[in-house]
């Protein structure tokens, strides 16, 4: 075939530039994302339960549910977290679930369920999300000009001008950022929505003889609804419908009450004012007041196109509605763009580093060209697969296209360095073209085989991981094959056509001084030395083998290599009993004190009232705020500042620092402590606030160098009812309970719904402390007036602010931070001090264990990778011993890339793992190269060690050329400083010094156990 096409430039011409265009219209068709499409084994149940405390909602709602969730099929993990006023159970499954099935049968359970769940509660939410569910980016929306806080009290918490940014937020911005096609939903929080409170002239009822009974009698029979009617008239059929008299507050006033055989007018007896609802949670942005959306991207929408659009949208918003502030925070295409600029960047330096190398040692000013040549081809043809095979440009698929193209180059160097060889040697252009080519097309085709063969393995891992790194690795064995199939075919006929008019091979004159030769024949003295004290390099073997054992031992082990950011989220519990408004006055004194630190910062203050479950659960005397920092110098000081603000004003405040949340750490980042000591109540339930103090004062007292935070309590005024004087006075438990909610301004009675819009109608008291409620409040009847407060008494409950349980019951999470060398003796300090207190008992978890089954995972996939590189030698090279040869040195070469880990203080993580497999598949190619010269030269009847010597010198400078071209085009990515630089770094470190090791164990240590194993015997 080769043949064929060495005698036809022009139709291999033609066929590439068809390929190349079809490449360049996918390029415009395939959907951009941050990470694959793929379905996150997860299922999230959220359970409002507003006035529920932690206790009873985990006794009396969570655990009925659990009982029935633990039944699911292919359930991995569960776990459940109980607050006051909300819950929320987080269910994993196994990596590649049917999700859509496993959704419905988690609805059918909680239906199941239902039944045995308290009345008035409100069926739980279950939402399944898949990775490209995570926001792209937030919008804070805020007024430019609003009035000061100052001039609102408790009915009207906000100004008109924010209730209204609210109701336009939701009916108007969000509705027409959903028209774009790039937008699949976009999720919000912060509103305020408006209700009806109605609240009784106690006088004027008094006078009348009407109690609050009557009143609210009175309001529910005016929530009239009629149902579908029809009527009659001869031969014609009209629809009967009612318009109901009630659809506004000033329909309200005038609510006709009939009571004692008086007529009233509402408004003749109460005061209706339309107000604010009590909001449990609320959002900030630089200070004031917002409304933030998630924007939440289409799963085949292209990410710049979605950024594209939105920005359009918000220049449009703020040239339509200038009297409000559109704000972008947490953008997360700014990984995409640095993956993307990565790509270009590793293209262009690949290319020049390739030349240069090319330049220097093939002293031609043509080859160069070539190669260039094959890289934009190779490039745009691989997406031309990626958009038959429906792959998107994201993170993975975009770091396996980089690696690709690194070791793509290789095997135009190889072609180019052969072709030339034979060509020296004497034979014609055409011949050498053919047989050049031909020569290595079976050890290339090999070196291919073996590079994917440790990329396959990867998406076997458990877990997101494996399912988002089949994209790398059919990035990679893409862009391979398309670089092989470039390399057998236009390479050569290029290479024939670019030399057609030169009688033989001529070095460009200024190049030649740069000559070869002495460094080959360097290497011969210094291999023929080696050969001489071949002791050495097993001594050198043996130590390889011992240190590669101890280091990886005593490397740490984490899942994400430490990176650099700019911005971060600030997780506060205040641990007091306080407001919403406290809460979000409160932390945005904490912003404030950093103020001179920071670029932007949103406060998300309470509960917020996202669906999607890409923000924290957060109940109402909690926090979460994000940061935007100067630069990354700045963090540290900020988080300084935060601690030491928190311990003067606050003591009794819980503080942690995270991530801002963006798509990778989401993905990959630990979500646990490094070790948590689960601790459960052998009574079955969860465990006594004052038993569990004790346990943890002891555990504390034990671990003195370990900082252990004291129990979260929460503090209730509980109110119990005295049974005796209800019963002397005739007042049931009900009667009492509405009074309650009517002091409270609680009681709904009905809801008016008016487009998108619902209208609660409220009636109240409106009291404002607690000596009103006991002292001030009475229920009525037509003979006289009780007190409440002679009907119950006041008393304080103190319980467990948090109540977390997993498959095996309720358990108290102690989350512990030791280094990983410690974490055995803090285990065994824990068991002895439990195994003291009988009412206790402990089990472990953490990143700790995760962190070592990844890595567990990760060897075994390098095992799997080293089995299959195995029976791909073992195919090629028709033998059961050369493999063993080749894959002899991936000892020294991993010991060598530890040992660089070590040096630099890189731990064990996602990534340098990546960097380890990866070296073993290319590292060997060189390897494979030699083994097959010598081969070929022993067949033709050359001594072994002649053979040897014969195969060093002639393929040392491509060994040495294809080494440098990816070591180089890797070189860029050792900088750091940034997120993304902080990511590529301990793959990059790896790769650069197992290609260093490996190229320098290929050229010396390969040959001598070669001759080991087949050496005359005598």
């Amino acid at each position: 075939m080769l043949r064929r096409l060495l005698d036809r430039p022009i139709a291999v011409t033609m066929t590439t530039i068809v390929l190349v265009i079809l490449g360049i219209v996918s390029s415009r068709l395939l959907p951009i994302s941050l990470v694959p499409d793929v379905d996150a084994p997860y299922i999230t149940i959220q359970i409002p339960a507003q006035g529920i405390s932690a206790r009873q909602l985990n006794e009396t709602v969570i655990t009925p549910l659990r009982q029935q969730l633990i039944q699911l099929s292919q359930l991995v993990d569960l776990r459940s977290e109980a607050r006051e006023g909300n819950g929320i159970i987080r269910l994993t499954f196994e990596q590649g679930s049917n999700i859509d099935y496993l959704f419905i049968e988690v609805n059918e359970k909680i239906d199941r369920s239902v039944s045995s769940l308290p009345r008035d509660l409100e069926r739980p939410k279950v939402i399944k999300a898949s990775a490209t569910d995570i926001p792209a980016f937030y919008i804070n929306l805020t007024l430019r000009d609003e009035h000061p806080a100052t001039d609102r009290d408790e009915l009207f918490p906000v100004s008109e001008e924010f209730s209204a940014l609210s109701r336009f937020a939701a009916q108007v911005i969000t509705k027409r950022i959903e028209q774009l096609p790039e937008v699949a939903m976009v999720d919000l929080s912060g509103c305020v929505s408006s209700e009806l409170l109605v609240l009784p002239d106690e006088t004027k009822l008094r006078q009348a003889g009407i109690t609050m009974n009557d009143i609210e009698q009175a309001l529910k029979r005016a929530d009239v609804s009629l149902g579908s009617l029809t009527i009659r008239d001869g031969e014609y059929q009209y629809n009967v419908k009612f318009r109901s008299a009630v659809s506004g507050k000033n329909d309200v006033e005038n609510i006709f009450l009939k009571i004692n055989g008086r007529l009233f007018r509402l408004k003749e007896l109460a005061r209706v004012i339309e107000h604010p609802r009590k909001r449990q949670g609320m959002i900030s942005s630089d200070g004031r007041s917002a409304v933030s959306l998630a924007v939440i991207k289409q799963s085949d929408a292209r990410m710049s196109k979605l950024k594209e659009e939105i920005q359009k949208q918000l220049d449009q918003f703020r040239h339509d509605y200038p009297d409000v502030e559109f704000t972008v925070t947490r953008d997360q295409t700014e990984l995409l763009d640095y993956s993307i600029n990565n790509l270009v960047s590793n293209i262009i330096s690949g290319a020049l580093l390739a030349c240069l190398i090319i330049l220097f040692f093939m002293r031609d000013i043509k080859s160069p060209l070539l190669v260039i040549l094959t890289i934009p081809v190779t490039l745009i043809v691989s997406i031309l697969v990626f958009y038959l095979l429906r792959i998107s440009i994201n993170i993975i698929s975009l770091s396996g296209l980089v690696l690709g193209i690194g070791m793509m180059v290789d095997n135009s160097i190889i072609v180019v360095d052969n072709i030339t060889a034979r060509w020296l040697r004497g034979e014609t252009l055409k011949k050498a073209v053919l047989r050049g080519t031909q020569e290595v097309v079976a050890p290339m085709l090999s070196s291919i085989l073996t590079t994917c063969a440790v990329f396959v393995p990867l998406i076997f891992i458990n877990g997101m991981a494996g399912a988002l790194f089949y994209d790398q690795a059919m990035a990679v064995a893409i862009t391979l094959f398309v670089a092989y199939g470039t390399t057998i075919t236009l390479l050569p006929v290029y290479y024939r056509w670019w030399y057609r008019n030169q009688p033989t091979f001529r070095p460009t004159p200024w190049l030649d001084r740069f000559s070869f030769d002495r460094i080959t024949k360097r290497y011969e003295r210094i291999l023929v030395w080696f050969f001489r004290h071949r002791a050495l390099m097993w001594g050198i073997y043996a130590v390889s083998f011992a240190g590669l054992i101890f280091l990886f031992t005593e490397i740490d082990k984490e899942r994400l290599p430490k990176m650099t950011y700019s911005d971060m989220l600030v997780r506060i519990d205040w641990n007091d009993r306080i407001s919403a408004e406290e809460n979000s006055r409160r932390t945005k004194a904490l912003v404030a004190a950093v103020e001179e630190h920071i670029d932007q910062s949103t406060v998300m203050a309470g509960v917020q009232q996202f669906v999607l479950p890409h923000t924290d659960e957060t109940s109402v005397t909690e926090a979460v705020v994000y940061l935007k920092c100067h630069d990354a110098a700045d963090v540290a000081p900020v988080q300084r500042t935060i601690r030491n603000y928190i311990a003067e004003h606050a003591p009794e405040a819980l503080c942690s620092f995270g991530v801002s949340g963006n798509i990778f750490d989401m993905i990959f980042a630990e979500r646990e402590a490094r070790l948590t000591a689960r601790l459960r109540s052998t009574s079955g339930r969860a465990a006594d606030p004052e038993q569990l103090q004790s346990l943890i004062d002891r555990i504390r007292a034990a671990l003195p160098d370990q900082p252990i935070s004291p129990v979260a309590l929460q503090e209730d005024i509980l109110y119990v009812a005295r049974p005796e004087q209800m019963a002397l006075y005739g007042i049931s438990y009900a009667d009492l309970i509405t009074t309650l909610r009517n002091a409270l301004n609680e009681n709904t009675l009905f809801t008016i719904t008016t487009g998108d819009e619902s209208l609660p109608v409220v009636i109240g008291n409106n009291l404002r402390d607690l000596d009103d409620l006991l002292g001030k409040t009475f229920i009525r009847s037509a003979e006289t007036e009780i007190p409440v407060g002679i009907l119950m008494r006041q008393t304080m409950d103190t319980d467990l602010k948090q109540i977390v349980a997993g498959a095996e019951g309720d358990y108290y999470p102690l989350d512990l931070t030791p280094s990983t060398k410690d974490i055995p003796a803090v285990m065994a300090t824990i068991r002895r001090c439990v195994a003291d207190d009988d009412r206790f008992e402990v089990s472990f978890s953490g990143s700790y264990f995760s962190n070592r089954n990844m890595v567990g995972q990760l060897v075994g996939v390098l095992i799997v990778a080293l089995l299959l590189l195995f029976f791909i030698l073992a195919a090629q090279f028709e033998s059961l011993v050369q493999p063993w040869i080749i894959l002899s040195e991936i000892v020294i070469d991993l010991f060598g890339a530890l040992i660089v880990l070590w040096f630099f203080g890189v731990s064990l993580n996602l990534m340098s793992m990546i960097g380890l497999i990866v070296v073993c598949g290319i590292v060997i190619n060189d390897s494979i190269l030699k083994i097959d010269t010598i081969n070929t030269l022993r067949r033709q009847g050359v001594s072994l060690k002649h053979a040897i010597l014969e195969a060093g010198q002639r393929r040392l400078k491509a060994i040495v050329m294809t080494s440098l071209t990816t070591i180089l085009a890797v070189l860029p990515f050792l900088a750091r400083g940034d997120m993304g630089s902080d990511l590529q770094f301990p793959m990059s470190l790896v790769i650069i010094s197992g290609m260093t090791v490996g190229t320098l164990v290929s050229v010396f240590f390969i040959p001598l156990a070669y001759y080991e194993i087949y050496k005359p015997r005598r």
